[in-house]
């Protein structure tokens, strides 16, 4: 990606003091990642890994809504219902990035404020100055349109405590800044009201100055409260013994959980407890990101893909007709599909 334009609005960087600022620009769409934004992207980290004026990044997201609530899921709404070639160019070069923030040899701080979702996520949790706010809402909402938890998220999901991060990858439930930070996304908690003079500190005096004097304790993580019954009910080892887990307890929370479950598509279902599963096993960002791509351009063929975005975000009705339509009739073999090699594989 060396080399390539950096010629985008949608992505403003500029040096200051010795910092690079990246700032996600298209605020009324909360910030959600085109093709050209990625690419933009991963330039300006590729100049920046080697530029001496720049010792540390800080990305934030224009606008007062959030980081980034994703990818451009119309863009891939569209391409899934052509050749799809889009889509898979977009998530090959959308991973390549996450990667690169993964290994990003400076100091890398994402200012994860308001709506961070899904695509945004990877722009964040990365990075090793992971920061949060009090209007931080945070999800992995995959499952609600058909599609599977990806951007390396499978791998932090897998390594979140107990089983918390099953329940936020098979619920797409939003959770708080506070939850972040204790599911592993995240590290540090400073109030929204202080993220400018938080900013203007790293430009002063440095990164791990600014965290001393701006990130506070955080509020308790109400997704901690409740682990006993999640990691009791997400033991199950199908979707449907979760789910009767979930309807025979006696907290009602439990009980949302399962309604909100009901909703999502069966076969993304059960292809992220498979891939969350799977991700135990991986010792790197780069081993979660191989296989997200595969099974992100078999969810591109699917059926549940656009209908499911169609559903949510194109025609607004918010009642998808899922195929297949109940976990029941999701077999082995249907999840199996979506762990094929690719063609080809992802490659950093």
């Amino acid at each position: 990606m060396h080399g390539l334009s950096t010629d985008t609005d949608e992505i403003l960087t500029r040096i200051d003091g010795g910092v690079g600022f990246v700032t996600l620009n298209r605020p009324k769409a909360i910030n959600s990642l085109t093709h050209a934004m990625v690419t933009a992207m991963d330039a300006t980290l590729t100049d920046w890994a080697d530029d001496d004026r720049v010792g540390a990044v800080v990305v934030a997201g224009a606008g007062d809504r959030g980081l980034c609530a994703g990818g451009d899921v119309v863009a891939i709404y569209h391409s899934a219902q052509g050749d799809g070639e889009y889509a898979r160019r977009f998530w090959f070069d959308e991973y390549r990035l996450n990667a690169r923030i993964g290994r990003f040899p400076k100091p890398y701080v994402a200012c994860m404020d308001g709506i961070v979702m899904g695509g945004g996520l990877g722009i964040g949790m990365h990075g090793d100055v992971r920061v949060v706010t009090d209007t931080s809402k945070i999800a992995m909402p995959e499952v609600g349109i058909g599609l599977i938890p990806d951007v390396g998220g499978t791998l932090l999901l897998s390594r979140a405590p107990g089983l918390l991060g099953l329940h936020a990858a098979l619920t797409g439930a939003p959770f708080s800044g506070a939850d972040a930070i204790a599911l592993g996304f995240a590290d540090h908690y400073v109030p929204h009201g202080k993220l400018q003079a938080f900013t203007e500190t790293i430009v002063a005096d440095g990164v791990p100055a600014a965290v001393h004097a701006h990130a506070e304790e955080p509020p308790p993580s109400r997704l901690v409260a409740q682990r006993e019954w999640i990691d009791q009910c997400f033991a199950g080892e199908t979707i449907t013994d979760i789910v009767v887990a979930l309807r025979g307890h006696d907290d009602g929370l439990a009980h949302d959980a399962a309604d909100l479950i009901s909703t999502r598509s069966p076969v993304a279902l059960a292809v992220t407890l498979a891939s969350v599963r799977r991700a135990t096993g991986y010792t790197t960002l780069e081993e979660a990101l191989v296989t997200e791509y595969r099974v992100s351009c078999a969810a591109v063929r699917s059926h549940d893909l656009v209908e499911g975005i169609r559903a949510q975000v194109v025609d607004k009705d918010r009642n998808p007709k899922w195929s297949p339509a109940s976990l029941a009739a999701v077999t082995d073999e249907d999840v199996r599909a979506y762990f094929q090699p690719g063609n080809p594989d992802l490659t950093f």
